[in-house]
This record gives structure tokens, sequence and C-alpha cells, in this order.
């Protein structure tokens, strides 16, 4: 199996930095599960001042650990894999952490605040389709229909190390197309605008991408981050990341009614499942209006015009069977 750049660089990082110093020195056949226990207790839970890694961090380590040593299983190096054995922080018992999200009034303040700034449109851009930051710096202008008003992620651009790298999508949703906006379509026509005659009055050629560096080099994904950061520490609002810009479109639009698998697909998630999972604090209240909804459809207490368009459809339904 062929691995992503940015897969392969954070397999070999978390070998490096937090198995080899542990378990370099323990011998194939003498790893035990409780080697593995003690190595994610004190990832979690370090005595020695360090910082603590987060409980998906520790999972992945453990999925390394694991996938070498069923490699050693099928080469005959070992008769089983003691990965299987220990507690591992498995994924579906992590602690969620409640992600941060904004209000609607806090993102109007951000946008107002960021509309100064050279990297507005790509903020802007962000904050309406949810994209990943990855998605965002890999897009050409070649990947926005106007007519149609439609956006399609089908690249992205990671950083490993100081190198910038094209990848395929964190899964096979990740590519997908995306409706936009009256306004979003507008700020980007004026970006288009505004990069053609920038090009022109330089004599350097338009760049391919949307976003790009006034020499046509693609803009560091640091760069954005960090412009995100600045204007955020400047404002009365709740810190939160440039991807949390990203919970922020999830979060109002599953708050303003619309339909988990529509977000699903908005924001490329493997499933709606994973959405559910994702944006489950949120659910609650929709629950409550849901069931609210419902007693209005049926309650004889409730006007029937309230109820009239339900009613019309069942009327319906009783004389066509």
């Amino acid at each position: 199996m062929e691995l992503a750049v940015s897969t392969y660089h954070g397999y070999e990082r978390n070998t490096r930095n937090h198995i080899l110093p542990t378990l370099g020195k323990v011998g194939l056949r003498r790893l035990r599960p409780h080697h593995l226990d003690r190595l994610y207790d004190q990832k979690l839970h370090p005595s020695d001042g360090r910082r603590r890694l987060a409980p998906k961090t520790v999972y992945e380590v453990h999925l390394v650990i694991s996938g070498a040593l069923d490699d050693a299983v099928r080469r005959g190096l070992l008769t089983r894999n003691v990965a299987l054995a220990a507690s591992s922080p498995l994924q579906r018992s992590f602690h969620q952490l409640e992600k941060t999200a904004w209000t609607a009034d806090q993102l109007r303040t951000f946008l107002a605040v960021a509309a100064g700034h050279r990297l507005f449109p790509a903020l802007w851009l962000a904050a309406n389709t949810g994209v990943r930051r990855s998605e965002l710096l890999g897009l050409c202008w070649s990947d926005i229909n106007f007519t149609k008003a439609r956006l399609s992620i089908i690249r992205g651009l990671v950083a490993v190390g100081y190198e910038l790298h094209e990848s395929r999508g964190k899964t096979k949703n990740s590519r997908r197309s995306i409706d936009l906006d009256p306004t979003t379509l507008t700020v980007l026509r004026g970006w288009q605008a505004f990069q053609a005659a920038t090009c022109t009055a330089t004599g350097a050629e338009n760049p391919e991408r949307i976003f790009a560096e006034a020499d046509g080099n693609p803009i560091h994904p640091q760069t954005v981050s960090q412009a995100f950061d600045r204007i955020v520490r400047r404002l009365d609002v709740p810190i939160i990341s440039l991807h949390e810009l990203r919970h922020t479109h999830g979060t109002l639009l599953i708050e303003a009614g619309i339909p988990v698998k529509v977000v699903s697909e908005r924001l490329g998630h493997a499933s709606p499942t994973f959405t559910i999972q994702t944006y489950q604090h949120v659910l609650p209240g929709m629950q409550a209006k849901a069931a609210s909804t419902f007693e209005a459809l049926i309650s004889p207490a409730v006007p029937p015009a309230a109820r009239s368009t339900g009613s019309g459809r069942r009327n319906t339904r009783r004389k066509i069977a």
C-alpha cells in the first residue's frame, strides 16, 4: 500500500520520538503487553514534566506498533502480536474534548476585521465552506465553476517539514463539490481581478492556484494559520484555531437545521456517522426541537393550520391506500 507523504512522515516521527526511546532496547521476542501499557501511560500521563500527548496521538503510536508486530508475525519472526493484548487507547473510548466553535455573531466580528488583510479571501472561503487548510491552499482557479456556483475539491497542499507536497485527500469522500453562495462568488471574483491586475502591473504570469504568493509560488500553510491567529488575538472572541473555523461552519449549519448528511458531504467526512460523533454536542437541542415539531404535527391541541401540510399528506396516502 502506498502511503501519502504526510502519513509516512507522521509514522516516522512517532517512531523516532515516542517508540524507539522507550522500546528501542527491548528485544522483539521479549516484548510484552505491559511494556506497551507502560509506554501509553507515560505518554498520556507523563511524570517527568514533559508535555502529555493527546489520546489520538497515543492511539496513532499504538497503530504503528501493532502494524509492525503484525508484519513480524507474517514473516514468522513472532507467533503473536502482543499489541492486541495491551490496554491500548481505543479510538472509540477517547475522552472527546469539546471543540470550540464561534457563534454567528463572533464569526461576523472576525470576518469584519479580517477584511483588511491580504489573505481575507482565503479566510472568507474557509469560513463559508468549511474546507480544510490543505484543501484551501490546493485550490486552482480551474476548480471553480462560476456559472454553476460550485467549488471542486480534488487535491490538497500539505507541509512535510519545510517542503510542500500535494495530497489527494484524507478519505475518498474528500474529493467533492461544494455549492457556493453569491457573496462568496463575489469575493472570489474580486480576488481574481486583483490578482490579474497585480500580475499585469508586475509582468508576472497569472498563477494557477487561487491563493499564491506574489511570485506565484504556493502559500505555506503556516502562513495562513499564523495570520488567522494574529487576527483572533486582537478580538474579544474565544481563541480558536484555524481548523476550528471548519468546526464552526459545521456547527452553525447543524444548529440551523441543515440535515447531517448534507453537512457531512459538504465537509467531506468519511460518513454521516462521523459527523454525528463530531457534532453530538449540538444534537441534543435539535432532538428536543424534533420532538416538539412532531408533537405539533399530531397533537389535537395544535391548530389545524399549523399542521395542514402534514395532515394533507396523510389524507392523500389514506385515499390512495
